[in-house]
């Protein structure tokens, strides 16, 4: 037996674009019907179903039914993890039409990188968390973090982090159990709002009162 991974395969399931337009979709952590996952990758729904039947044949993706319809998403944080580190050693996708622009753009602004906070914005906060010493070294909350978060209406449990390196911005960003604590508490706050058709996120306009008196350089300004 062949003790080596098999990369062949694995660089398969990449390197056919359909299926790496449902991966990049199903790295907002939700989860999508086939029929959504197809559009999303410009292709007819049967075609699509082999996509997400190949998928699944090599556990990258797990499936839920539902009533009459099939919720596929990323099987593990270890796949997520994955592809976000595949997307730093890859070259960014040349943007065919003004839509792919601006879609472009507001990924790199601020995205969800599967369950964490992550663009321009994300970097942004961990920096102003490590700079107000919220965030020690190793990407832990802080007594001083985790007083400082209640002050702003943001009680996190004190579970620990790390760095993410991103792909956009080539700087780490906060991830881990305390990433994900993070930005879902910040969505609940109404800080920041999920762009209902990609994983790109919105900085509202209570967000930006809230945090950027507290946190230096974030947001980034309007």
């Amino acid at each position: 037996m062949n003790p080596d991974p098999d990369f062949a395969t694995a660089a398969s399931l990449l390197a056919e674009p359909a299926r790496a337009a449902i991966l990049a979709r199903l790295l907002d952590g939700r989860s999508w019907t086939a029929t959504e996952l197809a559009k999303a990758a410009a292709v007819a729904p049967s075609t699509g179903s082999s996509h997400l039947a190949r998928l699944l044949d090599q556990g990258w993706i797990a499936v839920h039914p539902q009533g009459r319809h099939r919720y596929y998403r990323l099987a593990d944080d270890g796949i997520a993890s994955f592809l976000e580190s595949f997307a730093c050693v890859s070259s960014a996708a040349r943007a065919r039409t003004p839509g792919e622009v601006h879609a472009g753009a507001a990924l790199r602004e601020c995205r969800l990188c599967y369950d964490h906070l992550a663009g321009r914005v994300g970097v942004a906060l961990t920096q102003g968390l490590l700079a107000r010493r919220w965030l020690d070294p190793s990407f832990h909350l802080t007594d001083a973090g985790r007083a400082g978060l209640k002050d702003l209406g943001l009680e996190l449990p004190g579970e620990s982090g790390r760095g993410c390196m991103d792909w956009s911005e080539r700087r780490l960003h906060l991830a881990g159990p305390l990433g994900r604590s993070l930005v879902h508490a910040l969505i609940g706050a109404a800080w920041l709002q999920r762009d209902p058709r990609s994983r790109a996120l919105w900085v509202t306009p209570l967000g930006r009162e809230r945090l950027g008196p507290q946190l230096s350089g974030w947001p980034p300004p309007a």
